[in-house]
C-alpha cells in the first residue's frame, strides 16, 4: 500500500502553526472535512475519542491520530508539518511536529491497520523524516511520503 493512495498533495499542510494538541487536531479535522464531506466536528470528536484511549504520539516528534467514521468512503489522510512542535503526550514525552491524520470507513478492518503500519514504517525512516522537516513545500512532502522505502519490516 503506497501512501500516495491515501493522501493527496492538497491534503498536506507544510508549515502549520498550532499552540496545542487540541488546536492541531481541530486544524486537521477542518482540512479533512473538506476532503470527506463530513462535518469537522464529527471528525474532531472521533479523533479526540481515540486520543482519550492513549496518545497516538508514537515518538521522535511524530503522531498518527486516526479513527473510523461511517461516512468516510475510502481511507484518507491529512498531513501536517508544524513550524513549532506541540506537546502531544507522546510515548517518549517529546513534542510533535509531524502529524499524519488517518480516517477510515467503519468497516475498513485490516486495511485500516495496514495503512497505519505503512505510515509508521515511512515515518520511521530517519532520512525521509529529516527531508520532510527540511521543506515547506507540500508537493515535496507528498513526494517524500509517496517514495519512501518499503523494505523495512513493520
Amino acid at each position: 500500500m503506497d501512501l500516495s493512495d491515501l493522501i493527496e498533495a492538497s491534503a498536506i499542510l507544510p508549515a502549520s502553526k498550532a499552540n496545542s494538541k487540541k488546536q492541531l487536531l481541530q486544524m486537521l479535522s477542518e482540512k479533512a472535512a473538506g476532503f470527506t464531506g463530513l462535518p469537522e466536528r464529527e471528525i474532531f470528536d472521533t479523533i479526540l475519542q481515540r486520543e482519550r484511549l492513549g496518545s497516538t504520539g508514537v515518538g521522535n516528534g511524530i503522531a498518527i491520530p486516526h479513527g473510523k467514521l461511517a461516512g468516510v468512503k475510502r481511507i484518507t489522510g491529512v498531513f501536517a508539518r508544524l513550524e513549532t512542535p506541540v506537546d502531544f503526550e507522546a510515548l517518549d514525552d517529546q513534542p510533535v511536529d509531524l502529524v499524519f491524520l488517518l480516517l477510515a470507513p467503519e468497516g475498513a478492518g485490516a486495511d485500516h491497520l495496514k495503512a497505519l503500519s505503512r505510515i509508521a514504517r515511512v515515518l520511521r525512516d530517519a532520512d525521509t523524516v529529516a527531508k520532510i522537516r527540511g521543506t515547506r513545500d507540500a508537493s515535496a512532502i507528498h513526494a517524500l511520503l509517496s517514495a519512501a522505502p518499503t523494505s523495512h519490516a513493520a
